[in-house]
């Protein structure tokens, strides 16, 4: 993609503004419980600082309401993390829509919370010039955030003097050019989850270029009634059995495939004690909910996976929080960890799997972004990538 990058440019001594995706998860005390983001976030400023810039970050945090500021919204507890990673003080500025506080060059300073700003997700016009006469250069480095135009990640793009990708973003699209746009082929996309509503526009679009579309969770329940197959008690949308056809028809027409299980995990309800039994896909009976696929399927698709080119995997295949269940996720997991394959993941079912499993340094690129990475899988343009892209291209 024709953005321009940070790493290019010269910004010694000019005001850099980085909108950074700093929303990490707190508990009830406001302790971060995992500071993932907070760390990915740290090269770009990094860089900002080494070239000699008076850095400027932000980020959301939360939803909070816009032009009120309470407590729980506050950054406080990110700066205090990120003075601790960057090794320097991270002074926390308050109203500093119309300017008025200093920075240095080499200094770094974390704007507050920026969903407070009246007109933020709004994207309004008048607070995007505000924020770009804060600055020399706008930095972009949240993917996480990039599907959605607001005043930080679209609006203050339009009207910075200079607007340019961070690392994490560059790589973010890097990465998935990579698997989408050129890829080494087979390339094989794993889309699970509870409904297929959520992600029908990505399956219609992968469905146009995959060689394999493995599906698991409830949306495999939907297609194994499109292939005629009892589902029992499982979760499943039986309105959608028709789209699950088609799609299985635009594979075929390809010839390209969508794997359907040939047996599964059933239990007569979900819970930590609930007994697991492996059945064949024609046996499921009309009390049982399919909670997992089988060690059969789970066989065929790590085949499928060892001898891909390129993978692209959004969500766990079973209820792999209960370890009765989550026999085919971890199959496919230490498939994918063990596949030559340039692989991807992304979705936070996805990432609370490879954590689980211990295998995120065999996964070539781990997206930050969950909404911004599905929408990119259908296929979407992201309206702050798009506005650097014209920035760019003058």
């Amino acid at each position: 993609m024709n953005v321009l990058k940070l790493a290019d440019l010269d910004v010694k001594g000019k005001r850099v503004f980085i909108r950074a995706d700093l929303n990490v998860p707190q508990d009830e005390t406001g302790r971060i419980t995992d500071d993932t983001r907070i760390r990915a976030s740290v090269p770009a400023i990094q860089m900002a600082l080494e070239k000699g810039a008076a850095v400027m970050v932000t980020s959301h945090l939360g939803r909070p309401t816009e032009g009120e500021m309470k407590p729980e919204d506050s950054l406080a507890p990110i700066a205090h993390r990120l003075a601790e990673l960057l090794g320097r003080k991270v002074p926390v500025i308050d109203n500093w829509v119309d300017g008025g506080f200093e920075v240095k060059p080499g200094d770094v300073v974390l704007l507050e919370n920026c969903r407070v700003n009246k007109g933020e997700k709004k994207n309004n016009d008048e607070l995007a010039q505000k924020l770009a006469k804060l600055c020399d250069v706008y930095v972009n480095d949240a993917f996480g955030t990039a599907h959605r135009a607001e005043a930080t990640t679209h609006g203050i793009a339009k009207y910075a003097p200079v607007a340019c990708a961070g690392p994490l973003l560059g790589a973010e699209l890097d990465a998935l050019g990579r698997a989408l746009e050129n890829p080494k082929r087979p390339l094989v996309a794993i889309v699970a989850g509870s409904k297929v509503s959520t992600k029908l526009t990505i399956l219609k679009s992968l469905a146009g270029k995959v060689d394999q579309l493995i599906v698991g969770g409830g949306i495999a329940n939907t297609f194994m009634v499109a292939d005629d197959l009892p589902i029992g008690e499982s979760l499943a949308e039986l309105d959608l059995v028709e789209e699950a056809r088609n799609i299985m028809d635009m594979m075929d027409e390809r010839g390209a495939s969508v794997p359907i299980p040939e047996d599964v995990v059933v239990a007569n309800e979900l819970s930590v004690h609930a007994r697991a039994n492996r059945v064949d896909a024609n046996d499921v009976q009309p009390d049982d909910m399919i909670l997992d696929i089988g060690p059969k399927t789970s066989a065929k698709l790590a085949s499928i996976i060892a001898h891909a080119g390129t993978i692209v995997w959004n969500g766990p295949v079973g209820v792999f929080e209960f370890d009765q269940f989550g026999g085919g996720t971890k199959m496919l997991a230490a498939a994918i960890a063990h596949s030559p394959a340039f692989s991807i993941a992304g979705g936070g079912d996805t990432l609370a799997a490879i954590a689980k499993y211990g295998i995120e340094k065999q996964i070539d690129y781990i997206s930050t972004g969950g909404g911004a990475f599905l929408e990119f899988l259908e296929g979407k343009k992201l309206p702050a990538v798009e506005v650097l892209e014209q920035r760019a291209n003058g």
